[in-house]
């Protein structure tokens, strides 16, 4: 069907009245049919005369429908009204009305007509509307011509721009950012009365200094090369400084500014100010608080670790050593004492780091005692048992109305001081003192800190004490069970070596015995009492002195054992477990008799065979039910015999067996002239065993060798 619909029409003229020449009658027709946008012609009445499918198309109406019909026949009414309402303008004031939007609604017109038009149908559109006055030759009113252009997507975008630009000024707004415009150079160009307001300075100041007169004195040397190097590179200017406000107070302030090009050229810069005081303060408030809080950790975690290190602190120079340590790495603490009070509560006594290299090595030490009376720091701490804080030289003479540098020399530097009493029971035993370099305050999150340290202090200091005293006895105790010295012999030399444990510091229950029987035989023993410490200790005075009595009875090595598990069936523990090697030698023929009670069995080294140890079965310890059997033996001529306990042999690295070979191994590597003296012999042994490894328990050794006949 063709879109346009045949009526008698006005005969139109062309130019002075003559008729349409062929071209006019071109032109005509392709632009009805051609042009990209509507074009009608409306009479006096109103009613559409002629119109394209341009047209159509957009008020999605069949061309044949718009014929013969007022826009308020086809056309929605909102359409139609507005459609009419300039079509009456225009005829009515004899003008055109440009730039006219009107808009055809998404919705179809449900009238029957082009299945095309009805299937564009989908959305809103928006014309742009010229409507132009026509008239005949004569100059007589004819109608309205309509022309109209889909400037929907170009409105969309205005829209969209227009929207952005609200949103922007609104966020400006809202962010308190302050614009402000510079020249290609940098230089101020345009007034910026938000800023003036914040700053307080005038037009005219503005005009001279720009932003850059109120940077704060300490930022502006930094702002000035940064702002110049991207003026003159022509890079985004971004940092932040402090800005002098009207009050004359500052503030912090982040800027942006990005240079504006017009093609390749900068022709001014745009920045924007924002106001960060408040999130520059809340960050340092963070901070501050972040940094207490880990700080509090911190000083927890040392507590803890501080705690840690003291249980394993047995010794008081040991613990010094932990609380010089913990005062360094908690508190920052240049130096720290301990001192503790005489038995009669007069005197502190200073006590010294047990480790070489530490902080008095090089000074003078110092004073070896303080008077509680004085006026010292620790002093102070004791007599009235509370913490004494001096935070400078002048509080700590207005305190104690002197200073200290008599008690320590070696520390003229100190400038703040810090006492602290250690308290067992409620009592004080003694001190624990603190210094520095500096003048410093002690918060009190520290001195909860301190103090609770000093509690563990007191307690480790009274637990290593009541160990010393121990330790002390145990040991005295213990030398006085071993042998002195050893039996001299024409024909045999004996050596013994007795090395206790330095881990733990305790005495352990290793010994040895060597004496002479009735008949000039030789008794030998070499044992191990399970434990360490004072009861270690005495177990094995109780098996000594009753191997020595059984032995004056009846010396034979399995009479003597079996002695010996009747008497722990007796008198000791179930839990008790005690080894025990025993054999009597003829000192003049190197013949004898062994027995072994779960002890490590003798190495055996000859100058003419390798060195091996017994494979005899060792029997089980003392006081568990076994038949104790005895074996012969003979130690030739240059040959060595040697007892050991398994501190030699075993530890945390190596088990008994590896212990074991490597025994023999090592005696097998030792030179003739070592092998030949007993006194080298166990030196050698005990060195090169012992190497490369942590010594746990007692090692005891005794060796006995028959030297060539001259």
């Amino acid at each position: 069907m063709s879109t346009e619909t045949s009526v008698p029409q006005p005969r139109v003229s062309g130019v002075e009245g003559q008729p349409m020449d062929a071209s006019d009658s071109a032109l005509y027709a392709t632009l009805l049919k051609e042009a990209p946008g509507g074009l009608a012609f409306f009479d006096g009445d109103l009613r559409c005369r002629k119109a394209n499918d341009a047209l159509a198309a957009l008020l999605r109406v069949p061309v044949g429908d718009l014929q013969r019909r007022r826009p308020a026949e086809v056309l929605p009414e909102g359409l139609a009204t507005a459609f009419e309402t300039a079509l009456r303008t225009v005829l009515a004031e004899d003008r055109p009305l440009s730039d006219l939007d009107l808009v055809v609604p998404a919705e179809p017109s449900g009238r029957a007509g082009d299945a095309q038009a009805v299937a564009t149908a989908t959305e809103e559109r928006i014309l742009a509307c010229t409507w132009l006055p026509a008239r005949g030759p004569a100059g007589e009113r004819l109608g309205a011509v309509l022309t109209a252009l889909d400037v929907t997507e170009r409105r969309r975008a205005e829209e969209v721009i227009r929207r952005k630009e609200q949103r922007y000024r609104s966020l400006v707004e809202a962010s308190a950012q302050v614009v402000w415009v510079a020249a290609a150079d940098g230089a101020v160009i345009d007034d910026a009365p938000e800023w003036r307001a914040i700053t307080g300075q005038a037009p005219d100041d503005y005009a001279a200094g720009g932003w850059m007169a109120v940077v704060h004195p300490e930022d502006r040397p930094r702002i000035e090369a940064a702002w110049r190097e991207c003026v003159a590179e022509n890079q985004v200017f971004e940092t932040n400084y402090r800005i002098r406000t009207r009050s004359g107070t500052y503030r912090h302030f982040d800027v942006r500014a990005v240079p504006i090009r017009q093609g390749d050229v900068v022709i001014e810069w745009v920045g924007a100010n924002t106001d960060v005081t408040g999130q520059r303060e809340a960050e340092e408030m963070r901070g501050r608080l972040t940094e207490q809080l880990s700080a509090a950790a911190l000083r927890t975690a040392r507590l803890q670790q501080a705690t840690s290190m003291l249980a394993e602190a047995l010794t008081v120079s040991q613990v010094v050593q932990v609380i010089t340590e913990v005062g360094r790495s908690a508190i920052g603490a240049d130096y720290s004492a301990v001192a503790l009070l005489d038995d009669d509560k007069l005197r502190l006594s200073i006590v010294a780091p047990s480790q070489p290299g530490g902080e008095a090595e090089g000074r003078p030490p110092a004073r070896d005692d303080i008077k509680v009376a004085d006026q010292t720091v620790m002093s102070v701490a004791v007599r009235e048992s509370r913490p004494f804080l001096a935070e400078h030289p002048d509080s700590l003479r207005l305190q104690l109305g002197r200073d200290e540098k008599e008690l320590f020399a070696q520390h003229p530097e100190e400038r703040a001081w810090v006492g602290l009493p250690l308290l067992a029971a409620g009592a004080p035993i003694g001190a624990l003192r603190f210094s520095f370099t500096r003048p410093r305050e002690i918060t009190e999150e520290e001195r909860v800190f301190l103090e609770a340290l000093a509690g563990q202090c007191a307690l480790a200091v009274e637990r290593a004490l009541l160990f010393e005293r121990e330790h002390r006895t145990a040991e005295e105790l213990q030398r006085s069970l071993l042998p002195s010295d050893l039996p001299q012999l024409p024909g045999m030399v004996l050596a013994a070596r007795y090395n206790p444990a330095t881990r733990h510091v305790q005495v352990g229950g290793d010994w040895y015995d060597v004496f002479r029987l009735p008949d000039d035989r030789l008794a030998v023993a070499v044992g191990d009492v399970m434990g360490k410490g004072v009861l270690a200790a005495a177990g094995m005075g109780r098996v000594r002195n009753a191997l020595r009595a059984l032995a004056l009875n009846d010396p034979r090595p399995a009479a003597v054992l079996a002695g010996l598990d009747r008497l722990f069936s007796a008198t000791e523990d179930e839990e008790q477990f005690t080894t025990v090697a025993y054999a009597v030698i003829d000192p003049e023929t190197g013949r004898g008799a062994f027995s072994n009670a779960g002890h490590p069995p003798p190495l055996l080294i000859s100058p003419d065979a390798p060195a091996r140890v017994s494979t005899r079965e060792p029997g089980t310890p003392l006081g568990w039910p076994s038949q104790r059997q005895q074996t012969s033996f003979s130690i030739e001529t240059g040959n060595t015999v040697v007892f050991y306990s398994d501190g030699l042999v075993e530890n945390r690295r190596r088990g008994v067996d590896a212990g074991l070979e490597e025994l023999v191994a090592t005696a097998a590597d030792a030179p003739p002239e070592v092998v030949g003296d007993p006194e080298r012999l166990v030196d050698f042994l005990v060195d090169r065993m012992l190497a490369g490894y942590e010594q746990v328990d007692d090692v005891t050794v005794l060796a006995l060798h028959v030297p060539p006949k001259p």
